[in-house]
């Protein structure tokens, strides 16, 4: 199962590679159904890996970054991401509370936001919501953008996943982004408060494996670089539909493995 764990990696690294984003949405089953870790593993190691990966995808479309909206998104995402890894996460109670034979436990909560977060993603996978977003910038909504921020980060900090199908169509309709411009500028976003998430979190309240966390993070990189090299020659409506389909299935199988199971 390592083996298939590791070769996930790299096909999480492939998608990533081809449309920039969306990939990452994989690591935090592949940490926790594949190599087994617990809820706070998982989603650290997600963080991780979502961090590195959209630095990567950062770095490629550095030219239509907008940096001066991306520290107005990224600070309040930062500290976001940041309260619930160091605060909230390590004090959550095993089971969140019980009425009659329901139990709510950590694992349910924080998996079922992330089921929710996948299906929400795959949605705008599937019909390609983005595209037909009109950039119309709306004054005195800088407050929101920041709101927005806390909450996507709040977010990312809950379930290891970037959330960016929240923040691109903030960035287009509230600040007046063209879609190219919102794309490259929320992969930064989600770079800094998942790396800041993790470095300023996690590590400080938890032991960290970096010997397996480095070799899944590199081969995700080799899966990014094969992806990049491939996305040039195919094309990738088509696909991203599909793999949002997928990622649709993935939802489903969490959800079920997590409420309807237990």
């Amino acid at each position: 199962m390592e083996f298939f764990g590791y070769l996930l990696a790299i096909i999480i690294g492939f998608f990533l590679g081809i449309f920039g984003g969306g990939g990452s949405l994989l690591a935090v089953p592949v940490f926790a159904y594949i190599f087994t870790l617990d809820e706070k593993a998982a989603t650290a190691y997600s963080l991780f890996t979502v961090g590195v990966g959209s630095l990567i995808g950062a770095i490629k479309q550095q030219k239509n970054i907008d940096f001066r909206i991306a520290i107005i998104f990224g600070i309040p995402s930062i500290i976001g991401v940041w309260i619930i890894r160091f605060f909230i996460v390590p004090t959550l109670p095993d089971t969140i509370f019980k009425i009659d034979d329901f139990i709510l436990t950590r694992r349910m909560l924080m998996f079922g936001v992330f089921s929710l977060m996948l299906f929400f993603s795959a949605f705008s996978m599937i019909y390609d919501s983005n595209k037909n977003i009109e950039p119309k910038k709306i004054n005195n909504l800088y407050s929101l953008i920041i709101l927005e921020g806390l909450i996507v980060g709040g977010l990312t900090g809950l379930v290891g996943a970037g959330g960016g199908f929240l923040i691109i169509p903030a960035l287009v309709i509230f600040i007046g982004l063209d879609i190219k411009k919102a794309i490259a500028t929320s992969l930064l976003i989600i770079s800094l408060k998942s790396t800041f998430g993790f470095l300023f979190g996690d590590m400080l309240v938890m032991n960290i494996d970096w010997e397996f966390l480095l070799s899944f993070t590199f081969l995700t990189i080799l899966g990014i670089l094969l992806g990049s090299y491939v996305g040039i020659y195919i094309k990738k409506s088509n696909l991203k539909k599909w793999f949002g389909i997928f990622i649709l299935t993935v939802a489903i199988f969490v959800f079920i493995k997590e409420f309807i199971n237990n």
